[in-house]
Protein backbone atom coordinates (compact mmCIF):
# COMPACT_ATOMS: atom_id res chain seq x y z
CA UNK A 1 0.00 0.00 0.00
CA UNK A 2 2.67 2.52 0.84
CA UNK A 3 4.68 1.79 -2.57
CA UNK A 4 0.99 2.56 -4.07
CA UNK A 5 1.01 6.15 -2.58
CA UNK A 6 4.53 6.98 -2.91
CA UNK A 7 3.62 5.81 -7.07
CA UNK A 8 0.39 8.19 -6.79
CA UNK A 9 2.64 11.31 -5.58
CA UNK A 10 3.86 11.97 -8.74
CA UNK A 11 0.89 11.61 -10.72
CA UNK A 12 -0.76 14.25 -8.50
CA UNK A 13 1.86 17.28 -8.54
CA UNK A 14 2.06 16.52 -12.69
CA UNK A 15 -1.57 17.31 -12.18
CA UNK A 16 -1.16 19.74 -9.85
CA UNK A 17 1.35 21.79 -12.25
CA UNK A 18 -0.61 20.81 -15.52
CA UNK A 19 -3.74 22.79 -14.04
CA UNK A 20 -1.88 25.67 -12.69
CA UNK A 21 -0.09 26.03 -16.17
CA UNK A 22 -3.89 25.65 -17.70
CA UNK A 23 -4.78 28.19 -14.99
CA UNK A 24 -2.23 30.94 -15.76
CA UNK A 25 -2.50 30.38 -19.44
CA UNK A 26 -6.52 31.38 -19.12
CA UNK A 27 -5.54 33.98 -17.03
CA UNK A 28 -3.40 35.33 -19.54
CA UNK A 29 -5.72 34.85 -22.50
CA UNK A 30 -8.26 36.69 -20.61
CA UNK A 31 -6.60 39.33 -19.26
CA UNK A 32 -6.59 42.84 -20.08
CA UNK A 33 -2.94 43.59 -20.20
CA UNK A 34 0.28 42.34 -19.72
CA UNK A 35 2.84 42.34 -16.72
CA UNK A 36 6.62 42.13 -17.51
CA UNK A 37 9.43 42.20 -15.63
CA UNK A 38 12.86 43.41 -16.54
CA UNK A 39 15.87 46.26 -16.51
CA UNK A 40 16.51 49.23 -17.66
CA UNK A 41 18.73 49.71 -20.14
CA UNK A 42 20.60 52.62 -21.94
CA UNK A 43 23.66 53.51 -24.82
CA UNK A 44 27.05 53.71 -23.82
CA UNK A 45 29.64 55.92 -25.64
CA UNK A 46 33.32 55.42 -24.99
CA UNK A 47 34.60 58.80 -26.16
CA UNK A 48 38.44 59.17 -27.16
CA UNK A 49 40.62 62.13 -28.70
CA UNK A 50 40.89 62.04 -32.64
CA UNK A 51 44.56 62.99 -32.33
CA UNK A 52 47.38 61.68 -30.31
CA UNK A 53 49.52 63.66 -27.39
CA UNK A 54 49.86 64.46 -23.55
CA UNK A 55 46.52 64.83 -22.05
CA UNK A 56 46.44 68.77 -20.42
CA UNK A 57 43.17 68.90 -18.75
CA UNK A 58 40.44 66.43 -17.35
CA UNK A 59 37.39 69.02 -16.74
CA UNK A 60 34.76 66.58 -15.74
CA UNK A 61 34.59 64.06 -12.99
CA UNK A 62 32.25 60.28 -12.66
CA UNK A 63 28.49 61.16 -12.34
CA UNK A 64 28.95 64.85 -14.02
CA UNK A 65 26.16 65.25 -16.32
CA UNK A 66 27.10 67.05 -19.41
CA UNK A 67 25.44 68.96 -22.45
CA UNK A 68 25.87 68.04 -25.90
CA UNK A 69 29.37 70.37 -26.64
CA UNK A 70 30.68 70.67 -23.65
CA UNK A 71 34.46 70.28 -23.31
CA UNK A 72 35.39 67.78 -21.23
CA UNK A 73 39.06 67.35 -21.60
CA UNK A 74 42.05 68.88 -23.63
CA UNK A 75 45.33 67.72 -24.95
CA UNK A 76 48.60 69.78 -25.28
CA UNK A 77 48.42 71.64 -27.87
CA UNK A 78 51.79 74.25 -27.49
CA UNK A 79 53.66 73.58 -30.37
CA UNK A 80 50.75 73.16 -33.09
CA UNK A 81 49.57 76.87 -31.95
CA UNK A 82 53.45 77.98 -32.16
CA UNK A 83 53.27 76.34 -35.99
CA UNK A 84 49.71 77.86 -36.41
CA UNK A 85 51.20 81.75 -35.55
CA UNK A 86 53.84 81.00 -38.33
CA UNK A 87 51.17 79.50 -40.94
CA UNK A 88 49.14 82.72 -40.74
CA UNK A 89 51.99 85.24 -40.35
CA UNK A 90 53.11 83.27 -43.81
CA UNK A 91 49.48 83.25 -44.84
CA UNK A 92 49.87 87.53 -44.47
CA UNK A 93 52.92 87.47 -46.98
CA UNK A 94 50.82 85.92 -48.99
CA UNK A 95 48.04 88.12 -49.21
CA UNK A 96 49.49 91.12 -49.02
CA UNK A 97 51.64 90.19 -52.31
CA UNK A 98 48.42 89.08 -53.76
CA UNK A 99 47.08 91.95 -52.87
CA UNK A 100 50.01 93.90 -54.17
CA UNK A 101 49.60 92.34 -57.97
CA UNK A 102 46.16 92.82 -57.80
CA UNK A 103 46.48 96.68 -57.77
CA UNK A 104 48.94 97.09 -60.34
CA UNK A 105 51.51 99.53 -60.51
CA UNK A 106 51.14 102.71 -58.37
CA UNK A 107 51.21 106.13 -60.53
CA UNK A 108 54.65 107.30 -58.64
CA UNK A 109 56.38 104.10 -60.35
CA UNK A 110 54.52 105.05 -63.94
CA UNK A 111 55.75 108.86 -63.58
CA UNK A 112 58.86 107.57 -62.65
CA UNK A 113 59.30 105.19 -65.63
CA UNK A 114 58.17 107.95 -67.80
CA UNK A 115 60.85 110.19 -66.07
CA UNK A 116 63.35 108.05 -66.98
CA UNK A 117 62.03 107.10 -70.33
CA UNK A 118 62.46 110.78 -71.21
CA UNK A 119 65.65 111.20 -70.08
CA UNK A 120 66.79 108.01 -72.06
CA UNK A 121 65.38 110.00 -75.29
CA UNK A 122 67.14 113.40 -74.62
CA UNK A 123 70.60 111.52 -73.99
CA UNK A 124 69.91 109.81 -77.21
CA UNK A 125 69.28 112.86 -78.77
CA UNK A 126 72.22 114.53 -77.57
CA UNK A 127 74.35 111.36 -79.05
CA UNK A 128 72.97 111.69 -82.56
CA UNK A 129 73.61 115.19 -82.87
CA UNK A 130 77.08 114.86 -81.33
CA UNK A 131 77.51 111.97 -83.84
CA UNK A 132 76.30 113.67 -86.26
CA UNK A 133 79.28 116.40 -85.83
CA UNK A 134 81.64 114.07 -85.41
CA UNK A 135 80.92 112.55 -88.61
CA UNK A 136 81.12 115.94 -90.48
CA UNK A 137 84.02 116.92 -88.91
CA UNK A 138 85.74 113.65 -89.85
CA UNK A 139 84.70 113.82 -93.50
CA UNK A 140 87.02 117.51 -93.44
CA UNK A 141 89.39 115.62 -91.89
CA UNK A 142 89.47 118.10 -88.43
CA UNK A 143 89.04 114.87 -86.87
CA UNK A 144 90.20 111.16 -86.89
CA UNK A 145 87.53 108.51 -88.26
CA UNK A 146 88.17 106.50 -84.91
CA UNK A 147 86.34 109.48 -83.27
CA UNK A 148 83.59 109.55 -85.30
CA UNK A 149 83.77 105.54 -84.54
CA UNK A 150 83.55 106.36 -80.97
CA UNK A 151 80.34 108.85 -81.39
CA UNK A 152 78.86 106.28 -83.07
CA UNK A 153 79.09 103.42 -80.76
CA UNK A 154 77.45 106.14 -77.75
CA UNK A 155 74.85 106.67 -79.78
CA UNK A 156 73.84 102.90 -80.39
CA UNK A 157 74.47 102.99 -76.74
CA UNK A 158 72.10 105.78 -75.91
CA UNK A 159 69.61 104.59 -78.21
CA UNK A 160 69.29 100.80 -76.74
CA UNK A 161 68.59 102.58 -73.10
CA UNK A 162 66.07 104.34 -74.60
CA UNK A 163 64.10 101.34 -76.02
CA UNK A 164 65.13 99.79 -72.56
CA UNK A 165 63.44 102.88 -70.66
CA UNK A 166 60.37 102.27 -73.07
CA UNK A 167 59.77 98.71 -72.23
CA UNK A 168 59.72 99.64 -68.59
CA UNK A 169 57.41 102.73 -68.90
CA UNK A 170 54.98 100.00 -70.96
CA UNK A 171 55.46 97.30 -68.04
CA UNK A 172 54.74 99.72 -66.12
CA UNK A 173 51.28 101.05 -67.62
CA UNK A 174 50.28 97.22 -68.01
CA UNK A 175 51.09 95.82 -64.43
CA UNK A 176 51.55 92.18 -63.33
CA UNK A 177 51.23 89.41 -65.81
CA UNK A 178 48.14 87.79 -65.23
CA UNK A 179 50.41 84.48 -64.60
CA UNK A 180 52.25 86.00 -61.68
CA UNK A 181 49.05 87.09 -60.07
CA UNK A 182 47.76 83.77 -60.69
CA UNK A 183 50.82 81.60 -58.93
CA UNK A 184 50.22 84.44 -55.84
CA UNK A 185 46.27 83.52 -55.31
CA UNK A 186 47.40 79.78 -55.65
CA UNK A 187 50.61 80.35 -52.97
CA UNK A 188 47.75 82.22 -51.10
CA UNK A 189 45.41 79.21 -51.37
CA UNK A 190 47.92 76.67 -50.22
CA UNK A 191 49.17 78.48 -46.90
CA UNK A 192 45.53 79.39 -46.01
CA UNK A 193 44.94 75.31 -46.23
CA UNK A 194 48.22 75.03 -44.00
CA UNK A 195 46.24 77.23 -41.52
CA UNK A 196 42.90 74.99 -41.61
CA UNK A 197 44.38 72.43 -41.20
CA UNK A 198 46.82 73.26 -37.91
CA UNK A 199 43.57 74.84 -36.64
CA UNK A 200 42.11 71.66 -37.40
CA UNK A 201 44.56 69.49 -35.56
CA UNK A 202 44.11 72.03 -32.38
CA UNK A 203 40.47 71.55 -32.30
CA UNK A 204 41.15 67.95 -32.51
CA UNK A 205 42.93 68.44 -29.05
CA UNK A 206 39.42 69.01 -27.75
CA UNK A 207 37.06 66.12 -26.38
CA UNK A 208 33.68 67.68 -26.26
CA UNK A 209 30.50 65.32 -24.96
CA UNK A 210 28.94 63.74 -28.41
CA UNK A 211 25.34 63.99 -26.76
CA UNK A 212 23.55 65.11 -23.36
CA UNK A 213 24.55 61.97 -20.77
CA UNK A 214 26.46 61.09 -17.22
CA UNK A 215 29.93 60.38 -17.23
CA UNK A 216 30.65 56.68 -15.96
CA UNK A 217 34.28 56.32 -15.79
CA UNK A 218 37.27 58.91 -15.94
CA UNK A 219 39.75 56.55 -17.34
CA UNK A 220 42.63 58.93 -18.43
CA UNK A 221 44.32 62.19 -16.45
CA UNK A 222 46.17 64.84 -16.66
CA UNK A 223 49.58 64.03 -17.72
CA UNK A 224 48.87 60.69 -19.51
CA UNK A 225 49.35 59.99 -22.91
CA UNK A 226 46.13 59.98 -25.18
CA UNK A 227 45.28 58.60 -28.69
CA UNK A 228 42.43 57.53 -30.75
CA UNK A 229 42.93 53.61 -29.52
CA UNK A 230 42.99 54.95 -25.86
CA UNK A 231 39.42 55.51 -24.13
CA UNK A 232 39.28 58.69 -21.68
CA UNK A 233 35.80 58.63 -20.31
CA UNK A 234 32.68 56.24 -20.36
CA UNK A 235 29.58 58.27 -21.44
CA UNK A 236 25.92 56.69 -20.48
CA UNK A 237 23.61 58.45 -22.75
CA UNK A 238 20.52 59.94 -20.58
CA UNK A 239 17.81 59.76 -24.05
CA UNK A 240 16.68 57.57 -24.91
CA UNK A 241 15.92 55.36 -21.90
CA UNK A 242 14.08 51.79 -22.34
CA UNK A 243 13.18 49.45 -20.49
CA UNK A 244 14.28 45.64 -22.18
CA UNK A 245 11.82 42.86 -21.52
CA UNK A 246 10.53 39.68 -23.22
CA UNK A 247 7.41 39.35 -24.60
CA UNK A 248 6.19 35.44 -24.78
CA UNK A 249 4.70 34.17 -27.91
CA UNK A 250 1.06 34.01 -27.45
CA UNK A 251 1.48 37.83 -26.93
CA UNK A 252 3.01 39.21 -30.13
CA UNK A 253 -0.76 39.05 -31.77
CA UNK A 254 -1.98 41.68 -29.21
CA UNK A 255 0.91 43.46 -28.24
CA UNK A 256 1.95 46.43 -31.33
CA UNK A 257 4.67 48.22 -31.96
CA UNK A 258 3.84 51.87 -30.51
CA UNK A 259 1.56 50.88 -27.83
CA UNK A 260 1.67 52.67 -24.51
CA UNK A 261 2.61 51.34 -21.55
CA UNK A 262 3.71 52.12 -17.87
CA UNK A 263 7.02 51.43 -15.84
CA UNK A 264 7.46 51.28 -12.20
CA UNK A 265 10.22 50.55 -10.32
CA UNK A 266 10.95 48.76 -6.73
CA UNK A 267 12.10 51.81 -5.26
CA UNK A 268 9.25 54.19 -6.07
CA UNK A 269 6.43 51.14 -6.30
CA UNK A 270 3.93 54.04 -6.23
CA UNK A 271 5.38 56.65 -9.31
CA UNK A 272 4.37 55.76 -12.66
CA UNK A 273 6.52 55.91 -15.43
CA UNK A 274 4.75 56.24 -19.06
CA UNK A 275 6.10 55.07 -21.96
CA UNK A 276 5.84 52.85 -25.44
CA UNK A 277 6.94 50.14 -27.13
CA UNK A 278 9.55 50.76 -29.54
CA UNK A 279 11.05 47.52 -30.81
CA UNK A 280 10.16 44.09 -31.06
CA UNK A 281 12.69 41.90 -32.12
CA UNK A 282 11.58 39.84 -35.44
CA UNK A 283 13.54 36.17 -33.56
CA UNK A 284 13.17 34.55 -30.70
CA UNK A 285 15.88 34.47 -27.78
CA UNK A 286 16.67 30.71 -28.08
CA UNK A 287 16.69 28.18 -31.34
CA UNK A 288 13.41 26.19 -31.32
CA UNK A 289 13.70 22.19 -31.39
CA UNK A 290 13.79 20.39 -34.59
CA UNK A 291 9.81 19.19 -33.20
CA UNK A 292 7.80 21.28 -30.93
CA UNK A 293 4.74 20.26 -29.28
CA UNK A 294 2.02 23.66 -28.60
CA UNK A 295 2.99 24.04 -25.55
CA UNK A 296 6.60 24.43 -26.73
CA UNK A 297 5.55 26.56 -29.07
CA UNK A 298 4.00 29.26 -26.23
CA UNK A 299 6.96 29.19 -24.39
CA UNK A 300 8.81 31.23 -26.80
CA UNK A 301 10.05 34.67 -25.69
CA UNK A 302 11.01 37.93 -27.78
CA UNK A 303 12.89 40.71 -26.92
CA UNK A 304 11.10 44.22 -26.96
CA UNK A 305 12.07 48.02 -25.89
CA UNK A 306 9.92 49.73 -23.89
CA UNK A 307 11.25 53.36 -24.11
CA UNK A 308 10.65 56.05 -21.33
CA UNK A 309 8.58 59.32 -22.15
CA UNK A 310 9.73 60.62 -18.65
CA UNK A 311 11.46 59.85 -15.12
CA UNK A 312 14.41 59.52 -16.95
CA UNK A 313 16.57 60.71 -14.22
CA UNK A 314 15.03 58.22 -11.92
CA UNK A 315 15.26 55.16 -14.17
CA UNK A 316 19.22 53.83 -13.95
CA UNK A 317 21.14 51.45 -15.97
CA UNK A 318 20.37 47.84 -14.76
CA UNK A 319 17.39 48.64 -12.59
CA UNK A 320 14.65 46.15 -11.96
CA UNK A 321 11.35 47.10 -13.38
CA UNK A 322 7.64 46.18 -13.96
CA UNK A 323 6.17 46.84 -17.31
CA UNK A 324 1.97 47.11 -17.67
CA UNK A 325 0.87 46.64 -21.47
CA UNK A 326 -2.93 47.00 -22.08
CA UNK A 327 -3.92 44.46 -24.93
CA UNK A 328 -5.13 45.14 -28.52
CA UNK A 329 -4.40 48.31 -28.27
CA UNK A 330 -5.36 50.40 -31.65
CA UNK A 331 -2.40 51.03 -33.88
CA UNK A 332 -0.75 54.07 -33.26
CA UNK A 333 -0.62 57.17 -35.76
CA UNK A 334 2.84 58.69 -34.11
CA UNK A 335 4.74 57.96 -31.01
CA UNK A 336 3.08 58.17 -27.53
CA UNK A 337 5.77 61.01 -26.53
CA UNK A 338 7.43 63.19 -29.02
CA UNK A 339 10.78 63.29 -26.45
CA UNK A 340 11.14 59.53 -27.18
CA UNK A 341 13.54 58.48 -29.86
Amino acid sequence: MMNKKLLAIPVVLAALAAAVWLARRDHAENASELTLHGNMDIRQVELAFNASGRVAQVLVREGDRVRKGQLLATLDTTRLQLSLNQAKALEEVQRNQMAKLKAGSRPEEIKQAAAERDAAQAAAREARQIYARQLDLAARHFISPQQAESAKNNLDGAEERLKAAEEVYRLAVLGPRREDVAAAAASRTAQSAAVAGLEHDIAEGELRAPADGVIENRVLEAGDMASPQKTVFTLALTDPVWARVYLPENALGRIATGARAVITTDSHPDRKYAGWVGYVSPAAEFTPKTVETAELRTSLVYQARVFACAGKEQLRQGMPVTVSIAYDQPAAQERPCAEAK
